[in-house]
């Protein structure tokens, strides 16, 4: 079996059909889908899914893009959101430097709240983070020094040097069909390096569709896809880290093995 960690699944591309979505994934042995909010908007369709289908669970949280339109977010309102019994994450939150759609300040502030609530809960937060490296550092760092969390680095495309400072701190990683790509040359060879025990994989569709399905809307199916390049590549049998990404999924979101 093999669980997609991120996917949207009321994204315009697999919302319209999100039955026969989920029927091919289950088809290509995915087990279990984390469907992930990006705004506050989100959260009660995310939830409603995630209540209708048994292996289907949620996150809660404001995707840097979108921080701008959060200034009254508190601590309290995602706090109180984690405590649905099929909310296991919390974000996606992070800092997005390359598109800047939101405040860099506004985007920390909100990067830190998330942080805050997974350190009171143990719920992990999901991080996205692009062109901005040496701030998420900073801010892992220092939230460290207040007290760990647990927390996972999704679709990894950072350089080597950030994967292993991550790791460092105590994080995961989580791959998508980024890895496939012919150009990720660099990526491949950090997916190479990856321990085991901190691997997981995504398809974090709509976007981002591995080969052989490049110039497709992503599905949470294809996350099969990405398994299979990766083991190839770290010279593993699939199955072998089917059973290991999946045993970190529920390690990781251990609220969705309680």
């Amino acid at each position: 079996m093999l669980v997609d960690s991120h996917c949207h699944l009321e994204y315009e591309g697999l919302v319209e059909s999100q039955s026969e979505v989920l029927g091919r994934a289950r088809e290509a042995g995915v087990g279990a889908f984390l469907n992930i909010s990006t705004k506050r908007a989100e959260w009660d369709q995310v939830v409603g899914t995630a209540n209708t289908e048994s292996d289907v669970w949620a996150s809660v949280g404001i995707h840097p893009h979108n921080a701008d339109g959060h200034p009254d977010l508190t601590r309290e309102e995602l706090l109180e959101a984690t405590r649905n019994q099929r909310v296991i994450g919390i974000g996606e939150t992070g800092l997005d430097y390359y598109y800047d759609h939101s405040d860099r300040a506004e985007q920390q502030r909100l990067f830190r709240i998330h942080i805050e609530v997974a350190r009171e809960t143990g719920l992990p937060v999901i991080i996205h983070t692009r062109d901005a490296e040496n701030d998420t550092i900073v801010i892992l760092e220092d939230e460290m020094k207040k007290g760990g969390f647990p927390a996972l680095i999704h679709c990894f495309t950072a350089s080597a040097s950030f994967g292993e400072k991550v790791l460092d701190l105590g994080l995961s990683i989580s791959l998508s069909g980024i890895v496939t790509f012919k150009n990720a040359a660099d990526l491949q060879e950090v997916a190479k390096a990856i321990p085991q025990d901190r691997l997981l994989v995504e398809t974090d569709s709509p976007f981002l569709a591995p080969v052989p399905h490049r110039g497709k809307a992503c599905e949470p199916g294809y996350v099969r896809d990405t398994a299979t390049f990766l083991a190839e590549l770290r010279g593993e049998p699939l199955d072998q880290l089917a059973e290991y990404t999946t045993r970190n999924f529920y390690r990781l979101f251990s609220k969705a093995a309680s």
